[in-house]
């Protein structure tokens, strides 16, 4: 007789991963801390780092390459060329100056625990990027989306995901370098090949811009005149997973950046609102898998084993990230409550991070207790989020009240 989670082990997997998201998300949102925290959590639980039931990392890490797909697609229907233009002075330097000091102090603090150059590299590069996921749901809760500080915030995050997405892209050619698996080749035919790969993602994201944005908005106009939401969902979710697929096979791009420009092109479409909106159930759910195989691979004990690792790392993220985006935003003499909000909203880590560091590892950039440390920062810095920006929201009003008033009666 066969084993159960032999011939239905996909079904075993995702009714035990989505079930557990559940009451870990529910539980954590009891709680006042973001369901993130409680998806990771969940994947904890069915790891193999812990009792009972462990789940299939091989089914769980195809969830996840799936999520991020999906995660990319929705950023790019999000991503508006108009809304990132309007914010550019402040959002482009702004991102690029706070990813760097990121870079470098995770580069320091990697080497004073004994890392190698290339890996605390990739430490402080993991930890540069903020969670779009985490940013646009506290936006939300505060209906702050399409306000000045909102767009300036979501803006940001953006030039973070397109440098992700672009060391992304890079990183396996880069890899080699550090590793010494050039293939024996001289360093100009290898710096050949380097330009020969940009040139063929460089063709592509030209392709996608110029010819995509006037096709796929007119193909998903005539898929509509079908008048079947079925296959409007269809389609669409169609070109997320086949541009990606066309990305990855003909151009050597990553299905992230292959996604991300569907969700791009699409973005201009009469009927982007309608697509975000019947695709947001499905993003959902292999966003939280994403999340859950991502808890799968974390070893609880790494608390116990570095706690100065751990909270020298949360200190990059908490602490340096939002001193870095206030002092950019300081020179730039934006208000205060700007400053605050956009210091909050980068002091935390979440799905991107983990998309570099995951692959840091499977190329040997990064050891399983570097990586590790990542997650276990991630936990922290998503749970304690809210909380800053409750922080930030205090501190700007008390600064907008200003001196309390004497009451009209004690002046008489």
């Amino acid at each position: 007789m066969k084993d159960p989670m032999e011939s239905h082990g996909l079904i075993v997997n995702l009714v035990a991963g989505i079930t557990l998201a559940f009451f870990f998300g529910a539980a954590a949102q009891r709680l006042r801390i973001s369901p993130l925290v409680g998806y990771l959590i969940a994947g904890v639980a069915v790891g193999p780092f812990t009792p009972g039931f462990v789940g299939d990392a091989d089914l769980a890490m195809q969830f996840s390459e799936i999520g991020v797909i999906l995660l990319m697609f929705g950023v790019g229907l999000k991503f508006s060329l108009a809304d990132l233009w309007a914010v550019r002075g402040v959002a482009l330097p702004g991102a690029l100056v706070q990813m760097t000091a990121a870079t470098l102090l995770g580069y320091g603090v990697g080497a004073l625990m004994g890392l190698g150059a290339a890996e605390s590299i990739m430490l402080g590069f993991s930890l540069s990027v903020a969670s779009t996921v985490v940013l646009l749901r506290a936006l939300e809760d505060r209906h702050m989306v399409k306000t000045e500080n909102g767009r300036i915030c979501v803006g940001w995050l953006v030039i973070e995901d397109i440098a992700i997405v672009l060391a992304i892209v890079l990183l396996p050619t880069l890899a080699g370098f550090a590793n010494g698996d050039s293939g024996g080749l001289p360093l100009t035919a290898v710096l050949s090949t380097l330009a020969v790969t940009i040139g063929k993602i460089g063709v592509f994201v030209a392709l996608m811009l110029f010819v995509g944005a006037r096709f796929f908005p007119w193909l998903i106009v005539q898929i509509a005149h079908l008048k079947s939401r079925e296959l409007m969902s269809l389609g669409a979710l169609t070109l997320a997973l086949g541009i990606a697929w066309v990305a990855y096979e003909l151009f050597d791009a990553s299905f992230a950046l292959g996604a991300f420009l569907a969700g791009v092109v699409l973005n201009g479409s009469k009927f982007t609102h309608k697509i975000a909106e019947d695709s947001l159930p499905l993003r959902d759910t292999f966003a939280v898998l994403f999340f859950v195989s991502v808890g799968m691979l974390f070893d609880p004990m790494t608390l116990v084993r570095e706690p100065i690792g751990v909270l020298a790392v949360v200190f990059i993220i908490m602490i340096g990230k939002s001193a870095a985006a206030l002092a950019i935003t300081s020179l730039y003499k934006l208000p205060l409550r700007t400053g605050l909000m956009i210091a909050a909203a980068l002091a935390q880590i979440g799905e991107f991070s983990f998309v570099l560091a995951g692959m840091g590892v499977r190329l040997e950039l990064l050891s399983e207790d570097t990586y590790n440390l990542i997650l276990a920062a991630a936990l922290i810095s998503i749970a304690l989020n809210p909380l800053l920006f409750a922080l930030a929201d205090h501190i700007s009003d008390k600064r907008d009240r200003g001196p309390a008033e004497v009451p009209p009666q004690a002046a008489v």
